[in-house]
Formats: structure tokens, C-alpha cells, sequence
């Protein structure tokens, strides 16, 4: 079993930043992905950055959906078994809950709890 608990949304003004945090507990070993996903709702949930965890604090291969490309950074922290996704120049459209995920090696999926991030002046 993994567990993902996600911190760091809230309220911010447009063009501002925030930073979210993931940290996972239990069977790390085993997780090859992790990934930041967000949903409005009424929405399907949507893929907004997507990182392969190996390699140290680099990571794996990285995927960013175009609507967040250039703003958002996902980034990994192996020692702390932490994801993280740096959100700049953010705008109201972006308002969502933010979903933590992983992914095992067998395929299992799991979630955190998700955090409200909104975008409002």
C-alpha cells in the first residue's frame, strides 16, 4: 500500500504562485510514476504533470499538459519521497482541486485526498 498526502493549496490572485506537495508513505519502493492531476467539477479530471521517480532527485521522463506548459513545474525529492509541482503565472482557470497520484510497478493506482487550489483577485 501507498499513501499520498498532498499540502499547499489555497487562495491565490492571478499571475501569483503557488506550490503543492505530495509526500508518500508506505511501499515507496515501489512506485515508477507519480503524478499531479486536477478536476473541476462537473469535468472529467484532467493530467496536468506527470513524472517518472528513479534516478535521484531528477527523476524520470517528465510530461506536462500544454495548458499548464511553461507555468508549472513537477519536480521530485527522492530523500523525502516528496512530489512537487511549482504552479507560476497562475490564472483563474486553473482553479481546481489538485489530485496527488502513483503508480506501482503491478499497476496499482492510488490517490491522495486532493487540495483546493483557486485563482481569484
Amino acid at each position: 500500500q501507498v499513501q499520498l498526502v498532498e499540502s499547499g493549496g489555497g487562495l491565490v490572485q492571478p499571475g501569483g504562485s503557488l506550490r503543492l506537495s505530495c509526500a508518500a508513505s508506505g511501499r515507496v519502493y515501489s512506485i515508477t510514476d507519480m503524478a499531479w492531476y486536477r478536476q473541476v467539477p462537473g469535468n472529467e479530471r484532467e493530467l496536468a504533470a506527470r513524472i517518472g521517480i528513479g534516478g535521484g532527485n531528477l527523476g524520470g521522463p517528465i510530461t506536462v499538459a500544454d495548458s499548464v506548459k511553461g507555468r508549472f513545474t513537477i519536480s521530485t525529492d527522492s530523500v523525502k519521497n516528496t512530489v512537487y509541482l511549482q504552479m507560476n503565472s497562475l490564472k483563474p482557470e486553473d482553479t481546481a482541486i489538485y489530485y496527488c497520484y502513483a503508480v506501482n510497478v503491478a499497476g496499482l493506482e492510488y490517490w491522495g485526498q486532493g487540495t483546493q487550489v483557486t485563482v481569484s483577485s
